[in-house]
């Protein structure tokens, strides 16, 4: 069964993973990016203190997010899209019209956890779930969600704010995506609750946190996201070190959300055929050659890898940790697990620019700091191989 076999028969429900991937833009960091001078201006914060707000509000909606993320096991999905949209609804609320600085953060941290945080988790895990034999291609096709925002929204957003406030740019996305969002709330069939809240007297279920194996293929899973939040912040500091320039990296930028495309579509298919284990073990090489490429090469050639290569990576990459999650731990335990994924990313993405930060400041070259991310995904590879071991010992159809 291909790609159209399956939208023909699952529609609705890869509607519905779809758009929640779609949505979970008015939460990302590029989007956010594009309003950070009129947001630090309305909510009266310095660039410096804005970056503080937002990596603080960040690692907070990491702790929410491990908290209520594994509810998504038990709780009706449509209860659950119901309950984020209107959370997220009285962030853009807060963010958009509060006139106390202390408030907009508040709600610029619910936008957080609603958006990167709630519905990317609504949408992977509906995918992952819901589907067996065609998991990676039902998870490839929800996850185009996320680099279609990217190609879409910000030349939108360009035009929109020519004409409109930036207030209302928000609001305008929002409606548009509300009208959307009531269509399939009142129309379309929902799957029906996956399990039973757990009490004292039940199982929990996994611990991911208090389990070696999860630690041991954290890192691996952790590679792309944490390097690539530093070569997204500290660009300018890149291109330099490259011999490179702006406009080169804002042209590769929009290769690496094209990059994305293939990378889910042609890795949900693998997923399919080939299986989570065996791609895990090689999804990395593109984007480790790249940084190879940019340590010994440099030139705008090398920004062009970065990002390309890190593109195909990032296309690829939930559908590989989804599938890897499932294998170990089980479907039915799936919110569980990825929210602490989750969590642990978010952490770590938002430590990471402070640490970075910090080596910039100390006179660590970043030819050096593209050194230790290459180290860092070869570690992280290794570390993961006995636990990579196990997963693939483990039957199909878990």
């Amino acid at each position: 069964m291909g790609y159209r076999t399956l939208l023909r028969d699952h529609r609705s429900v890869l509607g519905i993973a779809f758009l929640a991937m779609f949505s979970s833009s008015l939460g990302q960091s590029y989007f956010i990016g594009l309003f950070q001078a009129p947001l630090s201006a309305h909510l009266g914060l310095s660039i410096g203190q804005f970056g503080t707000a937002y990596a603080l509000v960040t690692l907070i909606a990491g702790f929410f997010m491990l908290r209520f993320g594994p509810s998504i096991d038990w709780i009706n999905p449509r209860r659950f899209a119901i309950s984020v949209l209107v959370l997220l609804l009285i962030g853009v609320m807060l963010l958009t019209l509060s006139p106390w600085w202390w408030l907009g953060v508040v709600g610029l941290g619910i936008v957080r956890l609603c958006g990167q945080g709630m519905l990317t988790h609504l949408g992977n895990t509906l995918a992952a779930r819901e589907f067996s034999t065609l998991r990676g291609r039902a998870m490839g096709l929800a996850s185009l969600g996320i680099p279609l925002g990217e190609v879409l929204l910000p030349p939108l957003v360009a035009v929109a704010l020519v004409w409109a406030s930036w207030q209302t740019s928000w609001w305008l996305l929002c409606g548009l995506l509300a009208v959307i969002w009531l269509g399939l709330l009142l129309k379309a069939p929902w799957p029906s609750a996956p399990g039973v809240k757990p009490t004292k007297l039940t199982a929990h279920g996994p611990r991911p946190f208090r389990e070696k194996r999860f630690w041991l293929l954290l890192p691996l899973l952790m590679a792309l996201p944490i390097t690539m939040t530093g070569l997204f912040i500290y660009q300018t500091q890149l291109t330099q070190s490259l011999g490179s320039s702006l406009a080169v990296y804002a042209m590769a930028l929009s290769g690496m959300g094209i990059a994305k495309l293939p990378g889910a579509l042609l890795g949900g298919r693998w997923v399919d055929k080939l299986g989570p284990v065996r791609l895990a073990r090689f999804y990395l090489l593109p984007y480790a050659l790249a940084m190879l490429m940019a340590i010994t090469l440099g030139g705008h050639i090398s920004v062009w890898a970065l990002m390309v290569g890190g593109g195909l990576a990032m296309g690829a990459q939930e559908l590989i940790s989804s599938g890897l999650m499932i294998k170990l731990w089980g479907a039915e335990h799936f919110g569980r697990v990825r929210s602490a994924l989750s969590a642990a990313m978010v952490f770590s993405t938002g430590i990471a620019p402070a640490a970075l930060g910090l080596a910039l400041n100390v006179g660590v070259s970043f030819q050096t700091l593209l050194l230790g991310m290459l180290l860092f995904i070869m570690t992280g590879w290794l570390l993961a191989q006995p636990v990579l071991k196990e997963a693939s010992l483990i039957p199909l159809g878990r």
